[in-house]
């Protein structure tokens, strides 16, 4: 089997096991007693990131997918998305917590990976935001430099 094909089915599998993770993860957020609107945002966040960033190169889990936020909402999701704002950052930011923080609960990370996520998204975000502010701005050559 080639290279590709070999990824291909990897990833395949793993959107099936996230398929559960999703719909296990919708159940807590419904328990919880969020709006629907408010769990149909953070379903799409997570599965935005579980199925399209955890497998843009790779065939990353989502337990494995902890140590990959910073460069996810730091890089990628303001270069791939069209849609990225500082709301929209904000908002994936608060998915990843509740999403890892669920990952926690069922036994899939343990307690340092979810601190790890918590303290990665409190101490990149400005710097995350900044990152948006200049790749927004025409006048900024160099995005990426601080």
């Amino acid at each position: 089997m080639d290279d590709y094909k070999k990824f291909e089915n990897e990833c395949k599998t793993i959107r099936e096991d996230n398929k559960l993770l999703l719909r296990d993860f919708e159940a807590l957020l419904k328990s919880s007693g969020l709006s629907k609107k408010v769990i149909e945002n953070h379903l799409l966040n997570i599965e935005f990131y579980v199925n399209e960033y955890l497998l843009y190169e790779e065939a990353t889990e989502a337990k494995d997918g902890v140590d990959a936020v910073d460069m996810f909402l730091g890089y990628w999701f303001i270069k791939k998305s069209m849609w990225a704002s500082q709301a929209s950052i904000k908002g994936n930011a608060a998915s990843l917590k509740k999403f890892y923080a669920f990952m926690h609960e069922k036994g899939l990370i343990d307690t340092d990976d979810l601190a790890d996520v918590k303290d990665t998204i409190k101490e990149g975000m400005p710097e995350w935001l900044a990152t948006l502010k200049r790749y927004d701005d025409p006048s900024v050559d160099d995005v990426w430099q601080m």
